[in-house]
């Protein structure tokens, strides 16, 4: 998969480098060291693909010579600790081709480095991984002067600036993402942290045991020391923007536990001491957010852009769901209907009432279906009917290969989510209100992506109709949205199954759809069909003897060999082409270098493409047989019957299409498969593995992964189902927090009660009776000095126990009030600190942690919100900490309102922002510059903000209009802010709280 890399470093003396020793290395070539008087010969060195120099305008052409560039550097560079270069290495995702990758590369460093003034010496490498996959990369070498016709002048420090490198790393992602859009393939650099931050993590490579080993030894390992040097880097910038953490967390999965940040934090850490340091800015992130505990007991979490997206999803499906403007007629689905049984498609009571539902008017449709229940067939009539009503009928899936089987199976032109983002993002194909939008496998797109189409649908007032079967393969991203809105707005479901043709099949096919896995492994057991072997080796071998038998017995037939992991691909794909060779069923061998290393095919052989082409007809997964193979070209039937011829040097995405993983398989249909189990496996890719077949399958295993057959279901049992952030409720500070937890509300009092009440106290508020007369007891108030001591008790005890046993509702807002005035208290003795030129005494700063958790105790996140209040108008601490707390306490709502409601923040921001910029210009032209100046600086703090609030930069990166900027300065949404009103950000005071 396409991985996010892009790492700058400067090349200098002080550490030894030399510049044209360095480009010579990159560059694979042979340069002459002026400096050194001597040559520096790479030329041996292997997988460079591409390498040039490019010059900006009005720069002498003969440093287009890679030799006399460097040496021009190195003799202009005369400090014995001179920087001499700078260098950009970034990876090229490898679903690219070679020219692919080169072009874009080009660009990037075309736009991005020489169009602002730089020499750029580009070299592309094309390595292969051990595992054979290419790994391909560029290095850019940029000089770090000024130039004109007569040479280089000053060194350009803005290029050096921590600001020009997160603009490099957002550019990478953004061009890399238009570009592979453009050439409709399926991958993407996960960009989300760059659009948030303008950073991102670096990728690290598994350390071998060598490397460990050797490190261990104390000797050098670069590979080793290279992870190391990647890890510390990374948790520097985590401890710096903890939220980096937190986005690559959630790319994955909405919630997550303890357990997860600490292996996320091991991974991304050096040593003890930065991991402790690295685990703790995470769990004081300001987006963190704990969701109670689930049902092992284990507290999970997630963050408040999760939580959006979430709402956003859920708002756009009830606007769909509450509009009815896509009616048809009865005419036209009984036409449909009439003219699918014509040709022999009868639809069953389900399928009948699925498309009755879909059809209906309302904007939304949901269909969940079992596997080989008909679902495409039943969309093509569909389709039919949407047609005769006047409606444009468009299809998407996740995959190309998805959407090609939707066309396929309904005539619905269809192509991948990413492609239709794509358009949308640059003004095409946008949806309209005589679209209906089908979304097929919806299951296994995440909350993020599926956000996006259904606000894009609810904008236009498209029909939007979702067709999928959560129990199957699980989104790669984060998120189950498509179980989420199929349990908040219903919809369809057809379980009756038809793809096998044997009801003992279907049977079992319905078994893996409802979590009876065993069930149906017994089934396919009785049958002769779950064959177990010694070792995973034997049950291989055994698998290919099978599979051979098969295909001589029914060569006529289809079928497909699926597992879970691409190595055991690799080795099935070897052993079934073995096989073949033996059998005499191949042609000649030709020796091909693809992009998945050096392989021999034939014609014969099954191939898999592995890039969608448009040209070609062609998508990632589409399977077929070679009819001739050659050194320059390939022409292939594939399974859907069309002859396709192509120039090697064009396409080379190809691999053997013997044996698949079971994600390739997903909307595939073949009359028989073979299945090999292996420990990862679950009971979403159990359930696809096993039930793509129409005739039989067969099911091997061996006994040292699975010591018995039991062993076997328990694995293939395993849920893994994804969640929510909103399965554990909709966040609220109170009862449902309570709640979220298995929590009684009176228990949660008493827990909370328990911490801020002293100890001997205690035993009341544990006590089932309740206090008669608001008394604590004789015992208590009567002995000398207990009454001075009932004075510190905040919030009182006895009026705590009185209020726990009539009203807990009332002891928790009782509780509640005494911590914000606490807190209050603690906020305004920093702030008159700070007046007085200091931070705070460490007694002050200790009461003010103190403070903070315990609101945080009694209301999560109040202790933010308060301060947020408290900073707009710091008059509001004083007077809650006096006693006067119904200012701050409303105060307070409106922070909880505006930091769970990020549109009204956003509009806020701006009116906000409105509002000063008009009174700013009323004083300048007053001439009351000091009052001009406050206004200004006020301005400046809300542009600076943005900075610290990626959420709200991203909701108002479409409202830049509204805020005053009228051009691109390609700067952060708050730098550009303050750069188009003429404010400096760069200095200022903060709160410091």
């Amino acid at each position: 998969m396409a991985i996010y890399h892009l790492h700058v470093k400067v090349i200098g003396r002080a550490a030894g480098s030399s510049a044209v020793a360095s480009a010579a290395y990159r560059a694979a070539s042979r340069l002459r060291d002026e400096r050194l008087d001597r040559p520096h010969d790479f030329t041996a060195k292997r997988g460079v693909v591409h390498s040039e120099v490019l010059l900006p305008q009005n720069t002498p052409e003969a440093w287009s010579d890679r030799e006399q560039l460097w040496n021009a550097v190195e003799a202009v560079e005369v400090r014995r600790d001179a920087q001499l270069a700078r260098e950009v290495e970034f990876a090229i995702p490898r679903e690219m081709s070679e020219a692919e990758g080169i072009a874009l590369a080009r660009d990037f460093v075309q736009a991005e480095f020489v169009d602002r003034g730089m020499i750029a010496d580009l070299n592309v490498h094309w390595d292969r991984d051990a595992d054979g996959l290419p790994k391909p990369h560029a290095h850019v070498m940029l000089t770090m002067r000024s130039v004109d016709e007569d040479g280089f002048g000053k060194k350009v420090r803005d290029w050096n600036s921590t600001g020009m490198v997160e603009r490099w790393r957002e550019r990478w992602a953004t061009l890399a993402n238009e570009r592979l859009a453009e050439l409709d393939i399926d991958a993407r650099i996960d960009h989300r942290s760059l659009e948030d931050q303008g950073i991102a993590l670096e990728p690290q490579s598994q350390i071998g045991a060598p490397a460990q080993r050797i490190a261990g030894e104390g000797s050098p390992a670069d590979r080793a020391e290279l992870h190391r040097e990647i890890a510390r880097d990374n948790g520097a910038r985590i401890i710096a923007e903890p939220s980096l953490a937190l986005d690559a967390i959630t790319h994955q999965q909405s919630t997550f536990t303890q357990r997860d940040m600490a292996r996320f934090t091991h991974r991304h850490s050096d040593g003890i001491d930065q991991f402790n340091a690295v685990n703790n800015a995470i769990r004081g992130a300001p987006d963190l957010v704990e969701l109670g505990q689930d049902r092992r007991g284990e507290h999970r979490f997630t963050t408040r852009a999760m939580i959006a997206a979430e709402q956003r999803l859920h708002r756009a499906a009830k606007v769909l769901a509450e509009k009815q403007r896509h009616d048809v007629r009865d005419a036209d689905r009984k036409a449909a209907l009439a003219r699918a049984e014509a040709r022999g498609l009868v639809l069953s009571r389900e399928q009948a009432d699925a498309l009755t539902q879909i059809t209906g008017g309302r904007d939304i449709g949901i269909i969940v279906g079992h596997a080989g229940t008909g679902k495409s067939a039943m969309l093509g009539v569909a389709r039919e009917v949407w047609e005769a009503a006047g409606y444009e009928v468009r299809g998407a899936a996740l995959s190309g290969i998805a959407a090609d089987g939707l066309e396929s199976g309904s005539g619905i032109a269809s192509r991948t989510i990413a492609s239709l983002e794509h358009g949308w993002v640059q003004g095409r194909n946008h949806l309209t209100a005589r679209d209906v939008l089908v979304i097929d496998e919806a299951g296994m797109v995440g909350t993020r992506q599926l956000e996006r189409v259904l606000s894009h649908a609810a904008d236009a007032g498209a029909k939007l109709v979702l067709v999928g079967d959560p129990q199957q393969l699980q989104s790669i991203e984060a998120g189950a949205a498509f179980r989420s809105l199929q349990e908040r707005h219903g919809g369809a479901k057809i379980g009756e199954v038809r793809r096998q043709r044997e009801d003992w099949q279907r049977d079992a096919t319905r078994d893996l759809a409802t979590g009876r896995t065993g069930a149906a492994i017994d089934a396919y057991d009785n049958h002769g069909m779950a064959h177990g072997a010694q070792t995973r080796d034997e049950a291989r071998v055994d698998l290919i003897d099978r599979w051979d038998r098969d295909r001589q017995a029914a060569p006529d037939q289809s079928r497909i060999i699926l597992t879970h992991t691409n190595a055991e691909v690799r080795l099935l794909n070897d052993l079934a082409r073995e096989r073949k060779r033996a059998a005499g069923d191949l042609g000649e061998d030709v020796s091909l270098t693809v992009e998945r290393g050096d392989l021999c095919f034939a014609s014969g052989d099954r191939v898999m493409f592995l890039q969608n082409d448009r040209g070609l007809g062609v998508k990632n997964g589409t399977l077929g047989t070679i009819h001739e193979a050659s050194a320059q070209s390939m022409s292939v039937q594939t399974d859907d019957g069309r002859s396709i011829a192509f120039d090697l040097k064009d396409y080379d995405r190809l691999d053997h299409g013997y044996a698949a993983t079971i994600h390739k398989a997903q909307g595939m249909t073949v009359d028989r498969t073979h299945v090999l189990a292996t420990p990862g496996l679950d009971a979403h890719g159990s359930y696809v593995a096993l039930s793509r077949h129409r005739d039989g399958l067969n099911l091997h295993y061996g006994r040292d992964d699975f010591s018995s057959q039991d062993r076997l279901i328990r694995t293939l049992s395993r849920d893994r189902a994804k969640d929510m952030a909103l399965d554990y409720a909709e966040a609220d500070p109170a009862q449902d927090f309570a709640a979220r937890r298995g929590i009684a509300f009176r228990e949660r009092v008493i827990e909370v009660l328990r911490k801020i009440v002293p100890e001997r106290l205690r035993d009341r508020i544990d006590g089932s009776r309740p206090a008669r007369d608001g008394a604590l007891g004789s015992d208590v108030a009567q002995r000398p000095g207990r009454e001075e001591a009932r004075k510190d008790i905040r919030p009182s005890a006895d009026a705590l126990q009185k209020a726990l046993a009539y009203d807990p509702e009332a002891a928790m807002r009782k509780a509640r009030t005494e911590a914000l005035k606490r807190h209050a208290r603690a906020v305004d003795a920093i702030f008159t600190a700070q007046e007085r030129g200091n931070s705070g005494t460490p007694d002050q700063l200790r009461d003010l942690a103190e403070s903070r958790a315990s609101f945080e105790e009694v209301r999560p996140d109040g202790w933010r919100d308060a301060e947020a209040a408290y900073a707009k108008d710091p008059s509001l601490a004083r007077e809650a900490g006096s006693g006067q707390a119904n200012r701050a306490i409303r105060a307070l709502q409106l922070e909880t309102q505006l930091r769970t409601s990020p549109e009204r923040r956003a509009a806020q921001f701006v009116e906000r922002w409105q509002h000063l910029d008009r009174t700013s210009l009323s004083h300048y032209r007053s001439g009351t510059m000091s009052d001009y100046r406050a206004t200004r600086a006020e301005m400046g703090e809300m542009a600076k903000s943005l900075q610290r609030d990626p959420q709200l930069e991203s909701l108002l990166a479409n409202r830049k209009a509204e805020l005053g900027i009228r051009m691109d300065s390609g700067r952060r949404l708050g730098a550009e802010l303050a750069y188009c009103h003429g404010i400096d950000i760069t200095r200022g005071r903060g709160l410091g709280l």
